[in-house]
């Protein structure tokens, strides 16, 4: 496929304000000049005694840690700016976008695909009929065909589908077009489920409507996207924010709340710049399918070993083919109508972070694809550093505990570059919280949607506190594994458990029994060597140290369910307030999250995903 640069339709607003080449020039430079400053304030830090090779190890391995972290901030900072002081930021920075109350007729055939594999199809059902719903309200149901496209092999899962799917199409029997299709193996994976879709219907369709088996969406959001791709013929991909639904889960709780909170500020920074080369996570997108088809369809990566085979991570593959095909990618960073499952737990959560660990370091053997435009590049190497940062942060606390304690007596650290260095990182690392947590407090419909200021305040505390102690599990967790990619262990593409359930604590020892040993023996090493410098490191420790706890407490439903209670991390749409026609086909206030529709049931037992 050769490469050539993407034209802007005439029909297209163009991207106001900064020209996309010099905001990308401009955010470079920033990114660029902060890690420069970053590690010049490291070497500064460690050269009180004289700069050695242990001083250069962690001079490095802290380099590794820093380009997500400075990007992070520079995405919060300008995503702030715009958030408080263009009138509609989401349009500020996609500009494609179709007006929110633009009820025009809808030309197009779109295929709703979702995508399941031994899951709970009660749930999924659920979800598919509600969306069914309100695109029939909506009067545009006709344009739409759903195809539930299985890869389950477990037999009582394939019954349980069979069943359910024979009652969802009876329900819409003359109203809507559903179709069910299960292949006997899985080749590729989801990308080789819809790769088959497309062989076998794609060319009946306009669009396809990509879901994963715990996405739902609202009718008025995806009748949004479709507008947009149909005014559009250069768009090739249009995804959206997704954020999680209400759940009872005390580990999804504090979890999704602080995504909630470093998700559009730093969704709004990122695509003021990577504009026509946007993200796509694989889900609750809209993809035009005639050039994803012709450009976007992914073959096996050659050789032996983990890193070969099918694409795990096959998303922001696809999104750099599209772009390089010539056809934009782009992000709609706006809350509501878009949702998803997060894990219930702490070890459903691990497994699916390994996962994407794989399939991310696929990405090593994907760099060299000719003619990628240079933002998908950038975004492919990005996505292997955000786990390569892992292990280079665990060997940074390491060292830096030993070096600390087995120093002679003379200094080690510098304090005054050290501590600008400490402030520096920190406020680096909370930025995207804090810059949509300032942006919520000035706005008292957000403040609202969140149970009011108290709340706010509290589970942003609250959150901090959990994500620093969960930091250190997920690094140690990432480095063990990379660890096993390099002698050859893969992961098993196994079903996800999305019901909340309780982690026993045999279960959460087998898993986490390496961060358990790392918190005790760096704790007790603190404690013998008696290193007050070494004390800095504390947090990292006491973090694995308390993994087990973490998971066995963070999944007791009771703990949950009072959680709920009281209010603690509420999200926008478990708030009645939080939007007045939340769930109908009105138009949607711009600066208000939907609340999630109370959804039906069809009957049937859920099934929970085997361990």
């Amino acid at each position: 496929m050769c490469s050539r640069k993407i034209e802007s339709d005439p029909q297209d607003p163009p991207d106001g304000g900064v020209p996309v080449t010099w905001r990308r020039r401009i955010f470079a430079a920033l990114v660029g000049a902060t890690v420069l400053v970053a590690t010049a304030l490291m070497i500064w830090t460690l050269s009180a005694g004289g700069f050695d090779g242990v001083d250069g190890l962690l001079t490095l391995c802290f380099l590794i840690t820093l380009p997500w972290t400075a990007i992070g901030f520079w995405n919060a900072v300008v995503g702030l700016i715009l958030m408080r002081a263009s009138a509609n930021p989401v349009t500020a920075v996609c500009p494609v976008l179709s007006d929110s109350r633009d009820r025009s007729e809808i030309a197009t055939s779109t295929a709703i695909l979702s995508c399941i594999r031994n899951e709970d199809i009660g749930t999924v059902t659920r979800n598919l009929d509600r969306m069914l719903g309100e695109l029939a309200d909506a009067g545009a149901l006709g344009r739409f065909h759903l195809y539930v496209l299985s890869d389950s092999h477990w037999p009582e899962y394939i019954a349980a589908e069979e069943s359910a799917l024979a009652r969802l199409r009876e329900r819409w029997r003359g109203l809507a077009r559903i179709t069910y299709r299960r292949r006997p193996d899985n080749p590729g994976y989801k990308a080789g489920n819809i790769r088959d879709f497309c062989a076998r219907w794609g060319e009946r369709h306009d669009f396809a409507l990509v879901l994963d088996a715990d996405s739902l969406m609202s009718a008025n959001t995806i009748l949004r996207l479709v507008r947009t791709l149909q005014a559009h013929p250069r768009l090739g991909i249009l995804q959206t924010l997704v954020v999680g639904l209400p759940t009872t889960s005390p580990f999804a709780r504090p979890f999704q709340f602080g995504m909630r909170l470093g998700m559009r500020g730093y969704s709004i920074g990122s695509a003021w710049w990577q504009a026509d080369a946007g993200p796509y996570w694989g889900h609750n997108a809209l993809i035009r399918l005639r050039p994803f088809i012709a450009h976007c369809m992914l073959e096996r990566l050659p050789g032996s070993g983990p890193l070969a085979g099918w694409v795990l991570s096959h998303d922001q593959v696809e999104a750099a083919l599209m772009r390089r095909a010539g056809y934009a990618v782009r992000v709609m960073p706006q809350e509501g109508g878009s949702w998803e499952e997060n894990p219930p737990t702490l070890t459903e959560f691990l497994r699916r972070d390994l996962r994407w660990c794989q399939g991310n370091m696929q990405y090593l053997k994907l760099l060299g694809t000719p003619g990628l435009h240079a933002v998908s590049r950038v975004q492919l190497w990005l996505a292997i550093l955000m786990f390569i940062a892992s292990p280079a942060w665990v060997m940074l606390m390491g060292v830096g505990v030993l070096r600390a304690s087995l120093g002679d007596a003379g200094p080690i650290y510098d304090p005054a570059p050290g501590l600008t260095l400490f402030v520096l990182v920190m406020l680096m690392v909370f930025a995207p919280k804090l810059a949509t947590l300032i942006d919520t407090l000035a706005t008292p419909a957000l403040r609202r949607g969140f149970g009011g200021t108290p709340r706010l305040l509290l589970g942003s505390l609250a959150e901090a506190v959990f994500s620093t102690l969960l930091a250190p599990v997920m690094a140690i967790a990432h480095s063990i594994f990379i660890g096993g990619l390099v002698f050859g262990r893969t992961v098993v593409w196994g079903a996800q458990r999305r019901v909340v359930h309780r982690v026993r604590v045999c279960e959460a020892l087998r898993r986490l029994w390496p961060q358990t040993l790392v918190g005790i023996g760096g704790l007790g090493w603190l404690a013998l060597s008696g290193a007050a410098g070494a004390m800095l490191f504390s947090p990292f420790l006491l973090g694995a140290l308390l993994a087990v706890p973490i998971a066995v407490l963070s999944s007791i439903p009771a703990l949950g369910q009072r959680l709920t209670e009281i209010g603690l991390w509420r999200i926008p749409e478990e708030t009645e307030s939080a939007s007045p026609d939340a769930g109908g086909a009105g138009a949607q206030s711009p600066d208000r999250p939907q609340r999630v529709p109370a959804l039906p049931e069809l009957g049937g037992a859920a099934i929970e995903t085997a361990d």
